[in-house]
């Protein structure tokens, strides 16, 4: 038994998680009404997009959390998770790129999540200034949102890491941060070895950001595997976008970002992306919205001419993860509408489980990554101050 998923550039499914409850304060929940009335529902369909609103989850406020100093609000984060997995599972089933609009960045396991339920694997390209790393033994500031990149791999706070079925949610070689400015000491030591590609500003600015984006891409295997863009807005320095929770000005101009978001977006495996920690209240004549608004649906337009074929059906199977993989067949290619088939599952099982936990020797091209990771920043002494 399979569900036929059609997937079709044209489409675009909104979903609004409005949360602060992994964050360091309230604010970030106000983003997905905010950038709903300055006008992103309108200007998605005037670049020709058919654009579906799955509407909000629940509300989930910051709460001051002293009894869990290192590790704060993690009940309501996970409840968060929840709400946003039943919303991603069901308008993945329409074909459409999903625009999550966040709320915190520890949104991210439900959305993985949600995607699971019917991908083997899915890859993350983690577009931030933070690399979101620490877990409750080295967190500054005891929220979560700092965790969020710690829990998909398997580390971080026990609830969290232990949300999904798939543990790790998701392969470190399947996982790049781009953007790196700001690194707390345990973060550094442990990118120094770990198979997780790591892509600083400044290293991105010698390279060139298209070019740079489009190696994160390649080293994720994102051409072969779905995956998700995680845009948290404080990539950006803050002279060019202000309403950010952390802003600080840094090496990164809105040209670099919109170079780096152009390939990212073009790209057919690209199943969902989110937009996190926008802060309305930073924003009282709306010009950052409308700004974040046209970056998107600039960089968003490129699927749309890059179309050269209607859309094929691609099947879901809803058999266990063996069963599936057994009969998965290869789909013919085509730029955007029919890309390389990933496996894809219903559930996870055991067999699942044990394939996820199980990595390959490094190639060269992984080696080589680790050594990316173990470049230094623009400022080495420049901390999450407060992720």
């Amino acid at each position: 038994m399979a569900v036929k998923i059609q997937r079709d550039p044209k489409k675009v499914a909104l979903i609004g998680i409005p949360t602060s409850a992994g964050s360091h304060g309230p604010g970030a929940e106000q983003a997905p009404a905010a950038l709903r009335a300055a006008g992103l529902q309108a200007r998605l369909e005037a670049a020709g997009f058919e654009v579906s609103d799955h509407g909000d989850t629940p509300l989930f406020l910051y709460q001051i959390d002293e009894e869990h100093p290192r590790a704060r609000n993690t009940a309501a984060v996970v409840e968060s998770l929840n709400a946003l997995r039943a919303k991603v599972e069901l308008a993945a089933k329409s074909g459409a790129l999903l625009l999550i609009l966040g709320g915190d960045c520890s949104i991210t396991p439900g959305t993985i999540a949600g995607l699971r339920r019917y991908y083997r694997e899915v890859g993350v390209f983690w577009m931030d200034r933070d690399a979101d790393l620490n877990t409750p033994l080295t967190t500054p500031s005891g929220c979560v949102h700092g965790m969020t990149v710690a829990h998909l791999i398997g580390r971080g706070a026990p609830e969290i890491v232990r949300f999904s079925a798939d543990m790790p949610m998701v392969r470190e070689p399947n996982l790049a941060l781009f953007g790196l400015e700001r690194l707390d000491p345990p973060e550094e030591q442990f990118l120094a070895s770990a198979p997780l590609r790591a892509y600083h500003a400044a290293d991105i600015l010698r390279r060139g950001a298209a070019a740079s984006a489009r190696q994160a891409i390649d080293r994720i295997h994102g051409h072969q595997i779905p995956f998700v863009l995680h845009y948290d807005v404080d990539v950006m320095s803050s002279p060019d976008f202000t309403a950010s929770g952390f802003p600080a000005e840094g090496s990164l101009r809105a040209p670099h970002i919109r170079e780096a978001l152009a390939e990212v977006l073009a790209e057919p495996q690209l199943l969902a992306v989110e937009l996190c920690e926008y802060f309305p209240s930073l924003d009282a004549d709306d010009s950052a919205a409308k700004f974040l608004i046209a970056l998107f649906v600039e960089t968003l337009s490129g699927r749309l001419r890059s179309k050269e074929a209607p859309p094929e059906a691609t099947s879901v199977s809803t058999e266990p993860a063996a069963a599936a993989s057994a009969h998965a067949a290869p789909e013919p290619e085509s730029p955007i509408a029919a890309p390389p088939e990933p496996e894809l599952i219903s559930e996870a099982s055991p067999a699942a489980d044990a394939e996820q936990m199980s990595v390959a020797s490094p190639s060269a091209a992984e080696a080589e990554g680790a050594a990316d990771a173990a470049s230094p920043i623009a400022d080495a002494s420049a901390t999450s101050a407060g992720k």
